[in-house]
Protein backbone atom coordinates (compact mmCIF):
# COMPACT_ATOMS: atom_id res chain seq x y z
CA UNK A 1 0.00 0.00 0.00
CA UNK A 2 1.50 3.21 -0.99
CA UNK A 3 1.23 6.36 1.12
CA UNK A 4 1.32 10.07 -0.27
CA UNK A 5 3.59 12.45 0.11
CA UNK A 6 2.64 15.49 2.22
CA UNK A 7 3.88 19.18 2.92
CA UNK A 8 6.48 19.41 5.31
CA UNK A 9 4.83 21.26 7.69
CA UNK A 10 2.11 18.59 7.66
CA UNK A 11 4.56 15.63 8.72
CA UNK A 12 4.85 14.24 11.91
CA UNK A 13 7.55 11.73 12.98
CA UNK A 14 6.48 8.18 13.02
CA UNK A 15 5.37 6.43 15.99
CA UNK A 16 7.63 3.18 16.59
CA UNK A 17 5.60 -0.10 16.96
CA UNK A 18 7.37 -1.92 19.41
CA UNK A 19 5.25 -5.42 19.49
CA UNK A 20 7.45 -7.19 17.62
CA UNK A 21 10.54 -5.84 20.16
CA UNK A 22 7.98 -7.00 23.14
CA UNK A 23 7.99 -9.90 21.11
CA UNK A 24 11.30 -10.74 20.72
CA UNK A 25 12.04 -10.21 24.65
CA UNK A 26 9.68 -13.36 25.25
CA UNK A 27 11.95 -15.92 22.68
CA UNK A 28 13.32 -18.60 24.94
CA UNK A 29 16.93 -18.20 25.58
CA UNK A 30 19.53 -20.49 24.12
CA UNK A 31 20.76 -23.56 26.43
CA UNK A 32 24.52 -24.90 25.71
CA UNK A 33 24.40 -28.50 26.34
CA UNK A 34 27.85 -29.24 27.13
CA UNK A 35 29.67 -32.46 26.70
CA UNK A 36 30.92 -34.78 29.59
CA UNK A 37 33.85 -36.13 27.81
CA UNK A 38 36.45 -35.48 26.10
CA UNK A 39 36.16 -34.97 22.33
CA UNK A 40 38.67 -36.48 19.86
CA UNK A 41 39.84 -33.75 17.18
CA UNK A 42 37.21 -30.88 18.21
CA UNK A 43 37.22 -27.91 16.13
CA UNK A 44 39.39 -24.89 18.03
CA UNK A 45 36.61 -22.44 17.34
CA UNK A 46 33.72 -25.08 18.96
CA UNK A 47 33.33 -25.25 22.84
CA UNK A 48 31.83 -27.75 24.79
CA UNK A 49 28.53 -27.61 23.16
CA UNK A 50 30.85 -29.77 20.08
CA UNK A 51 29.77 -33.75 21.30
CA UNK A 52 31.41 -35.30 17.91
CA UNK A 53 29.80 -37.61 15.60
CA UNK A 54 26.73 -38.33 17.24
CA UNK A 55 23.46 -39.35 14.97
CA UNK A 56 20.58 -37.39 14.49
CA UNK A 57 18.10 -39.35 16.68
CA UNK A 58 20.95 -39.21 19.51
CA UNK A 59 21.17 -35.53 19.16
CA UNK A 60 17.28 -35.00 19.57
CA UNK A 61 17.36 -37.64 22.91
CA UNK A 62 19.68 -35.27 24.19
CA UNK A 63 18.24 -31.89 23.24
CA UNK A 64 14.98 -32.97 24.98
CA UNK A 65 15.03 -31.23 28.05
CA UNK A 66 14.47 -28.04 27.58
CA UNK A 67 13.49 -25.51 24.78
CA UNK A 68 16.36 -23.53 23.23
CA UNK A 69 18.90 -26.50 23.90
CA UNK A 70 21.64 -26.75 21.56
CA UNK A 71 24.81 -28.93 20.73
CA UNK A 72 26.74 -29.24 17.52
CA UNK A 73 27.78 -32.72 16.44
CA UNK A 74 29.63 -33.77 12.93
CA UNK A 75 28.02 -35.04 10.45
CA UNK A 76 27.98 -39.21 10.07
CA UNK A 77 27.19 -39.13 6.18
CA UNK A 78 29.95 -36.42 5.66
CA UNK A 79 33.01 -36.90 8.17
CA UNK A 80 34.68 -33.07 8.24
CA UNK A 81 31.06 -31.36 7.75
CA UNK A 82 29.31 -29.73 11.42
CA UNK A 83 25.89 -29.42 12.28
CA UNK A 84 24.06 -27.13 14.93
CA UNK A 85 20.90 -29.35 16.56
CA UNK A 86 18.61 -26.87 18.12
CA UNK A 87 15.32 -27.38 19.66
CA UNK A 88 12.51 -25.06 19.27
CA UNK A 89 8.80 -26.16 19.05
CA UNK A 90 9.52 -29.01 20.79
CA UNK A 91 10.86 -29.93 17.64
CA UNK A 92 15.33 -30.64 17.25
CA UNK A 93 15.80 -28.85 14.06
CA UNK A 94 19.17 -29.45 12.18
CA UNK A 95 21.38 -26.65 9.98
CA UNK A 96 24.62 -27.00 8.71
CA UNK A 97 26.79 -24.88 10.41
CA UNK A 98 29.91 -23.06 8.66
CA UNK A 99 33.19 -21.09 10.06
CA UNK A 100 35.04 -18.31 8.16
CA UNK A 101 36.62 -16.57 10.86
CA UNK A 102 32.96 -15.93 12.13
CA UNK A 103 29.97 -18.70 12.69
CA UNK A 104 26.96 -18.68 10.03
CA UNK A 105 24.60 -20.89 8.64
CA UNK A 106 22.71 -18.29 6.51
CA UNK A 107 23.89 -14.98 5.31
CA UNK A 108 24.46 -13.35 8.90
CA UNK A 109 27.94 -14.24 10.27
CA UNK A 110 28.58 -14.13 14.57
CA UNK A 111 31.35 -13.93 16.47
CA UNK A 112 30.20 -16.43 18.72
CA UNK A 113 27.93 -19.33 18.45
CA UNK A 114 25.62 -18.48 21.36
CA UNK A 115 25.28 -14.83 19.60
CA UNK A 116 23.84 -17.03 16.39
CA UNK A 117 21.48 -19.63 18.46
CA UNK A 118 19.88 -16.82 20.26
CA UNK A 119 19.30 -14.44 16.70
CA UNK A 120 18.06 -17.93 15.60
CA UNK A 121 15.73 -18.75 18.41
CA UNK A 122 14.44 -14.79 18.17
CA UNK A 123 13.84 -15.39 14.41
CA UNK A 124 11.96 -18.75 14.67
CA UNK A 125 10.23 -17.10 17.29
CA UNK A 126 8.66 -14.20 15.80
CA UNK A 127 8.34 -15.87 12.35
CA UNK A 128 5.74 -18.47 14.22
CA UNK A 129 4.00 -15.77 16.35
CA UNK A 130 3.87 -13.04 13.94
CA UNK A 131 3.81 -14.42 10.29
CA UNK A 132 0.66 -12.20 9.43
CA UNK A 133 1.49 -9.09 11.09
CA UNK A 134 5.01 -9.60 9.74
CA UNK A 135 3.37 -9.75 6.26
CA UNK A 136 1.48 -6.63 6.79
CA UNK A 137 4.61 -4.46 7.90
CA UNK A 138 4.85 -2.48 4.81
CA UNK A 139 1.10 -1.21 5.74
CA UNK A 140 1.26 2.90 5.77
CA UNK A 141 5.11 3.07 5.09
CA UNK A 142 7.01 6.42 6.30
CA UNK A 143 10.03 6.20 3.88
CA UNK A 144 8.86 8.83 1.55
CA UNK A 145 9.49 11.65 4.44
CA UNK A 146 13.21 10.61 5.29
CA UNK A 147 17.24 11.03 3.67
CA UNK A 148 17.13 8.06 1.47
CA UNK A 149 14.29 9.59 -0.87
CA UNK A 150 14.01 12.86 -0.22
CA UNK A 151 17.16 14.25 -0.84
CA UNK A 152 16.27 15.19 -4.36
CA UNK A 153 13.00 15.63 -3.92
CA UNK A 154 10.88 18.96 -4.18
CA UNK A 155 9.07 19.76 -0.44
CA UNK A 156 5.95 20.31 -2.14
CA UNK A 157 5.95 16.86 -4.62
CA UNK A 158 3.47 14.50 -4.10
CA UNK A 159 3.51 11.03 -6.18
CA UNK A 160 3.00 7.32 -4.58
CA UNK A 161 5.97 5.02 -3.25
CA UNK A 162 7.09 2.80 -5.55
CA UNK A 163 6.95 -1.10 -4.84
CA UNK A 164 10.10 -2.07 -3.29
CA UNK A 165 11.46 -5.35 -3.07
CA UNK A 166 12.17 -6.82 0.59
CA UNK A 167 16.04 -7.24 1.33
CA UNK A 168 17.61 -9.83 2.96
CA UNK A 169 19.49 -9.18 6.07
CA UNK A 170 23.01 -10.01 6.46
CA UNK A 171 25.72 -9.77 3.90
CA UNK A 172 25.22 -11.18 0.62
CA UNK A 173 26.24 -14.77 -0.39
CA UNK A 174 29.18 -15.64 -1.90
CA UNK A 175 29.39 -14.28 -5.65
CA UNK A 176 27.64 -11.77 -5.09
CA UNK A 177 29.15 -9.99 -2.95
CA UNK A 178 30.01 -6.55 -4.21
CA UNK A 179 32.98 -3.68 -2.81
CA UNK A 180 31.34 -2.17 0.38
CA UNK A 181 31.76 1.62 -0.93
CA UNK A 182 29.28 0.25 -3.87
CA UNK A 183 27.18 -2.25 -2.41
CA UNK A 184 24.51 0.35 -1.70
CA UNK A 185 20.80 -1.14 -2.39
CA UNK A 186 19.06 0.16 -5.84
CA UNK A 187 16.84 2.76 -3.38
CA UNK A 188 19.55 3.97 -2.13
CA UNK A 189 21.53 4.47 -5.58
CA UNK A 190 18.34 6.53 -6.34
CA UNK A 191 18.11 8.71 -3.66
CA UNK A 192 22.00 10.12 -4.01
CA UNK A 193 21.65 10.51 -7.89
CA UNK A 194 20.35 13.73 -9.65
CA UNK A 195 16.74 13.96 -10.50
CA UNK A 196 17.25 16.05 -13.52
CA UNK A 197 13.25 16.46 -13.76
CA UNK A 198 12.80 17.85 -9.36
CA UNK A 199 16.33 18.46 -8.73
CA UNK A 200 17.16 20.63 -5.60
CA UNK A 201 20.22 22.77 -4.64
CA UNK A 202 21.51 21.10 -1.52
CA UNK A 203 26.00 21.43 -0.19
CA UNK A 204 26.25 17.75 -1.02
CA UNK A 205 25.05 14.82 -1.47
CA UNK A 206 24.79 12.00 1.81
CA UNK A 207 27.42 9.80 2.51
CA UNK A 208 26.09 6.59 2.92
CA UNK A 209 28.17 3.40 4.00
CA UNK A 210 27.36 -0.09 4.26
CA UNK A 211 26.95 -0.78 8.20
CA UNK A 212 25.67 -3.49 10.47
CA UNK A 213 23.45 -2.40 12.87
CA UNK A 214 23.95 -4.54 16.93
CA UNK A 215 21.42 -4.17 19.48
CA UNK A 216 18.15 -2.81 18.96
CA UNK A 217 17.30 -1.41 15.42
CA UNK A 218 14.55 -0.10 13.71
CA UNK A 219 13.22 0.45 10.37
CA UNK A 220 12.48 3.92 8.87
CA UNK A 221 10.24 2.06 6.03
CA UNK A 222 7.86 1.34 8.01
CA UNK A 223 8.77 2.17 11.74
CA UNK A 224 8.80 -1.61 13.41
CA UNK A 225 11.51 -3.04 15.17
CA UNK A 226 13.37 -5.62 13.54
CA UNK A 227 14.33 -8.88 15.53
CA UNK A 228 17.83 -10.28 15.76
CA UNK A 229 20.79 -9.33 17.41
CA UNK A 230 22.53 -7.44 14.40
CA UNK A 231 21.24 -6.50 10.89
CA UNK A 232 23.05 -5.03 8.02
CA UNK A 233 21.97 -2.29 6.09
CA UNK A 234 23.35 1.37 5.03
CA UNK A 235 23.32 4.74 7.14
CA UNK A 236 24.30 8.29 6.59
CA UNK A 237 27.74 8.96 8.05
CA UNK A 238 27.27 13.05 7.43
CA UNK A 239 26.22 13.52 11.50
CA UNK A 240 28.70 11.48 13.13
CA UNK A 241 31.07 14.40 14.08
CA UNK A 242 28.98 17.62 13.82
CA UNK A 243 29.86 20.15 15.97
CA UNK A 244 26.22 20.92 18.12
CA UNK A 245 28.28 23.19 20.55
CA UNK A 246 27.05 26.81 21.36
CA UNK A 247 29.96 28.05 18.77
CA UNK A 248 27.86 27.17 15.99
CA UNK A 249 24.67 27.68 17.50
CA UNK A 250 24.41 30.92 19.66
CA UNK A 251 20.77 30.44 20.36
CA UNK A 252 21.31 27.48 22.82
CA UNK A 253 17.46 26.59 22.79
CA UNK A 254 18.12 24.99 19.58
CA UNK A 255 20.56 22.42 21.34
CA UNK A 256 18.50 21.71 24.15
CA UNK A 257 15.44 20.89 21.81
CA UNK A 258 17.26 18.55 19.84
CA UNK A 259 18.18 16.65 22.67
CA UNK A 260 14.60 16.44 23.95
CA UNK A 261 13.48 15.36 20.59
CA UNK A 262 16.48 12.78 20.54
CA UNK A 263 14.68 11.02 23.34
CA UNK A 264 11.59 11.69 22.63
CA UNK A 265 11.93 9.93 19.33
CA UNK A 266 14.04 6.98 20.63
CA UNK A 267 12.25 3.57 19.73
CA UNK A 268 13.21 2.19 22.85
CA UNK A 269 12.82 4.74 25.67
CA UNK A 270 15.53 5.93 28.01
CA UNK A 271 13.74 4.15 30.15
CA UNK A 272 12.75 1.27 29.09
CA UNK A 273 9.56 -0.26 28.33
CA UNK A 274 10.41 -3.08 30.38
CA UNK A 275 11.69 -1.03 33.55
CA UNK A 276 8.59 1.40 32.73
CA UNK A 277 6.72 -0.64 34.72
CA UNK A 278 8.72 -1.06 38.26
CA UNK A 279 9.03 2.64 37.88
CA UNK A 280 5.64 3.44 38.05
CA UNK A 281 5.15 0.82 40.91
CA UNK A 282 8.04 3.14 42.60
CA UNK A 283 6.40 6.66 42.24
CA UNK A 284 3.19 5.48 43.53
CA UNK A 285 5.22 4.58 46.87
CA UNK A 286 4.16 6.80 49.47
CA UNK A 287 7.41 6.12 51.93
CA UNK A 288 10.48 8.37 51.26
CA UNK A 289 12.69 5.36 52.05
CA UNK A 290 10.98 2.58 50.21
CA UNK A 291 9.99 4.68 47.48
CA UNK A 292 13.86 5.56 46.93
CA UNK A 293 14.78 1.50 47.14
CA UNK A 294 12.37 1.07 44.28
CA UNK A 295 13.77 3.61 42.09
CA UNK A 296 16.77 1.72 42.77
CA UNK A 297 15.83 -1.50 42.00
CA UNK A 298 14.12 0.09 38.44
CA UNK A 299 17.50 1.27 37.68
CA UNK A 300 18.67 -2.18 37.82
CA UNK A 301 16.57 -3.14 35.37
CA UNK A 302 17.78 -0.78 32.38
CA UNK A 303 20.58 -1.71 29.90
CA UNK A 304 24.09 -0.67 30.72
CA UNK A 305 23.99 2.06 28.37
CA UNK A 306 20.65 3.46 29.06
CA UNK A 307 21.51 3.69 32.63
CA UNK A 308 24.89 5.61 32.16
CA UNK A 309 23.38 7.93 29.64
CA UNK A 310 20.63 8.45 32.52
CA UNK A 311 23.24 8.88 35.03
CA UNK A 312 24.93 11.64 32.82
CA UNK A 313 21.94 13.34 32.17
CA UNK A 314 20.04 13.20 35.91
CA UNK A 315 23.82 15.38 36.61
CA UNK A 316 23.33 17.39 34.23
CA UNK A 317 19.55 18.24 35.05
CA UNK A 318 20.82 18.64 38.88
CA UNK A 319 23.43 21.26 38.32
CA UNK A 320 20.07 23.08 36.53
CA UNK A 321 17.99 22.78 39.26
CA UNK A 322 20.97 24.59 41.02
CA UNK A 323 20.40 27.81 39.35
CA UNK A 324 16.33 27.53 39.66
CA UNK A 325 15.86 31.25 40.58
CA UNK A 326 17.07 32.08 37.50
CA UNK A 327 15.79 29.97 34.72
CA UNK A 328 12.75 28.87 37.03
CA UNK A 329 13.82 24.97 36.14
CA UNK A 330 13.39 23.07 39.72
CA UNK A 331 13.14 19.37 39.55
CA UNK A 332 9.71 19.40 39.77
CA UNK A 333 9.17 21.52 36.58
CA UNK A 334 12.20 19.66 34.92
CA UNK A 335 10.23 16.60 35.88
CA UNK A 336 7.19 17.80 33.60
CA UNK A 337 9.12 18.45 30.89
CA UNK A 338 11.13 15.59 30.97
CA UNK A 339 9.07 12.60 32.09
CA UNK A 340 7.02 12.09 28.96
CA UNK A 341 10.24 12.69 26.81
CA UNK A 342 12.08 9.48 28.96
CA UNK A 343 9.52 7.18 29.36
CA UNK A 344 6.04 6.17 28.05
CA UNK A 345 3.97 3.34 28.37
CA UNK A 346 5.11 -0.20 26.29
CA UNK A 347 1.30 0.35 24.85
CA UNK A 348 -0.63 2.73 22.88
CA UNK A 349 -3.75 2.86 25.31
CA UNK A 350 -4.33 6.75 25.60
CA UNK A 351 -6.19 6.93 29.10
CA UNK A 352 -2.86 5.14 30.44
CA UNK A 353 -0.48 7.24 28.78
CA UNK A 354 -2.56 10.30 30.04
CA UNK A 355 -2.85 8.68 33.35
CA UNK A 356 0.53 8.07 34.32
CA UNK A 357 2.03 11.22 33.22
CA UNK A 358 2.03 12.60 36.81
CA UNK A 359 3.90 9.72 37.80
CA UNK A 360 6.44 10.45 35.07
CA UNK A 361 6.80 13.92 36.43
CA UNK A 362 7.62 12.01 39.65
CA UNK A 363 9.81 9.13 38.46
CA UNK A 364 12.22 11.66 36.91
CA UNK A 365 11.66 14.62 39.77
CA UNK A 366 12.91 11.67 42.39
CA UNK A 367 15.94 10.67 40.08
CA UNK A 368 17.33 14.14 39.91
CA UNK A 369 16.82 14.98 43.50
CA UNK A 370 18.70 12.07 44.85
CA UNK A 371 20.86 11.93 41.65
CA UNK A 372 24.15 11.69 44.01
CA UNK A 373 22.42 8.74 45.59
CA UNK A 374 20.75 6.42 43.38
CA UNK A 375 23.42 6.46 40.68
Amino acid sequence: MALNVFDHDEYRPPVWKSYLYQLQQEAPHPRRLTCTCEVDNRPKYYGREYHGMVSRDEADQLLSVAEGSYLIRESQRQPGTYTLALRFGNQTKNFRLYHDGKHFVGEKRFESIHDLVTDGLITLYIETKAAEYIAKMTINPIYEHIGYTTLNKEPTLKKHLPVCQEVPDGPAPRGERVDEEKGLTSLVRRATLKDKDHATKYEKVHNFKVHTFRGPHWCEYCANFMWGLIAQGVKCADGEKADISVNVYEDINIITGALKLYFRDLPIPLITYDAYPRFMEAAKITDPDKRLEAHHEGLKLLPPAHCETLCYLMAHLKRVTQNDKDNLMNAENLGIVFGPTLMRAPDLDAMTALNDIRYQRQVVETLIKNEDILF
